[in-house]
């Protein structure tokens, strides 16, 4: 089994050239597709009926934390975009923010509340969607007044009242979310787009919004930690009211908090657990979390094992046949990848990209040059040229199948690639955890490995 989809599209299922081409284009990128993730489906239906259950459950007003594990090349990021686009096809909002210590440190979750707002997309709006989900927001609100018996020369008072009934949990925590809603509508009702906007963004946690934009809406300083709580729940009334499910929150490559300065790490790591315990406990109706990285961030002394408490909230037990896993379980493991099933994938790409090109003789030449039997073979010369280690090669085999393959079958009908292609690996090509793989000898110290820092 591969951690690389969900279950397969139905068979003969059609294929807008759209999508097809978002997706082989990521791939000849080295990216994981943002959307259309269902056409590389071979592995993750395991998860499908578990995580049903729990976008159910936070669609009915609940709140879900998962913790995915996985090795790098095991399809973390693969996976949680997968989740991603089967909460939107139910009306959730999705939000994938990568967590670094220079850009979006966890210890300050204003900063993560802001990285958020810039990446939230729903299924009609890419990011950021803050603002249409804003608009969204106030013409329910508008609605609602209308239903319950207002005239249209009462529709603001109307819909002030509706607004400080639904912000009234959140404003007893963060007063300043209900009335930067205010001073937004206030400038849109005025005509004064520049004002509108500029509130918009301090309501999205952004840092040095105009001080005179920040008067008109009644609001002063900016976001802080504890605010950012606020503002999420802010967010989750105004998401559900406008007519969505809620809201899937993707902490990415959280393992980096094992490279940042101790007393920093300690912050992130009680925040983690800070956030943790506030899903429990049924502060954030509508949220579904979800945090990626690798074991050995999970179980390593430089990650969760050094704050016990977060360690036991995240605790599960993975010392059985991996086919038994729970999938309910706080934590789950993605096992990454065989020969075997990256041959699969390539054979999936392979028939996606051959159903994309224009003539039916080059489709059937990428067919009969690209069998599963040279499929194999590039498989194992890619995972050769990094120390065997096939479980990280899929973002590299599917870029140079792609690139140097596909593409090169379909625009040359002399092209055979056991004659004239050979696998080469530049420095370009690669990660800085690749490039450690594919070094002709083994690191024996810190000083032997290539970091990206």
């Amino acid at each position: 089994m591969n951690s690389f989809g969900s279950s397969t599209p139905r068979a003969g299922a059609p294929v807008g050239a759209v999508r097809r081409r978002a997706v082989v284009d990521a791939l000849r990128r080295g990216a994981v597709p943002e959307s259309g993730l269902d056409l590389l489906a071979t592995g993750l239906s395991r998860f499908e009926q578990a995580v049903d259950e729990e976008l159910g459950t936070v669609a009915a007003g609940g709140s879900v934390f998962k913790a995915v594990r996985g090795e790098y090349g095991s399809g973390k990021t693969f996976f949680t975009r997968w989740l991603g686009e089967r909460a939107k096809r139910r009306t959730f909002a999705v939000a994938e923010v990568q967590v670094s210590e220079t850009e979006t440190p966890l210890h300050k979750l204003e900063t993560v509340y802001r990285r958020l707002t810039e990446r939230l997309t729903t299924a009609s709006f890419p990011p950021s969607a803050l603002r249409p989900v804003a608009d969204a927001w106030f013409y329910a609100l508008e609605e609602d007044a209308l239903a319950d018996g207002a005239a249209e020369s009462e529709l603001p008072q109307a819909v002030e009242r509706l607004l400080t009934a639904r912000l009234a949990e959140v404003s007893r925590q963060a007063p300043a979310f209900a009335t930067a809603l205010r001073g937004y509508k206030q400038s849109l009702d005025a005509g004064d787009e520049a004002t509108a906007a500029a509130v918009m963004a301090w309501l999205g946690g952004q840092p040095h919004v105009a001080a005179a934009a920040r008067r008109s809406a009644g609001v002063r300083g900016d976001l802080d930690h504890f605010g950012a709580f606020g503002f999420l729940q802010g967010l989750l009334t105004m998401l559900k009211d406008a007519g969505h499910a809620g809201l899937v929150l993707v902490l990415d490559e959280v393992e980096t908090l094992q490279r940042v300065r101790s007393d920093a790490r300690d912050k992130a790591l009680n925040a983690l657990r800070q956030l943790i315990d506030e899903v429990h406990s049924g502060r954030f109706p509508g949220l579904y979390l979800v945090i990626t990285g690798t074991p050995a961030f999970y179980d390593g002394q430089q990650g969760v094992q050094r704050l016990a408490p977060l360690a036991q909230r995240l605790a599960t037990d993975f010392t059985t046949d991996p086919r038994f896993d729970n999938p309910r379980a706080v934590q789950i493991r993605l096992p990454g990848f065989t020969e075997e099933s990256l041959t699969g994938l390539g054979a999936t790409i392979r028939d996606l990209y051959a159903d994309g090109v224009s003539s039916p003789g080059s489709a059937e030449r990428i067919k009969r040059l690209a069998d599963d039997a040279y499929l194999a073979d590039l498989a194992r010369a890619v995972g050769g040229a990094l120390g065997g280690k096939v479980g990280v090669a899929p973002r590299l085999y599917l870029k140079k199948l792609v690139g140097d393959v596909l593409d090169r079958i379909d625009q040359f009908d002399d092209f055979d690639p056991r004659r004239h292609y050979k696998l080469t690996l530049g420095s370009g090509d690669l990660t800085a955890t690749e490039r450690n793989l594919a070094a002709p000898s083994a690191a024996t110290s810190a000083d032997d490995l290539d970091l990206d820092l």
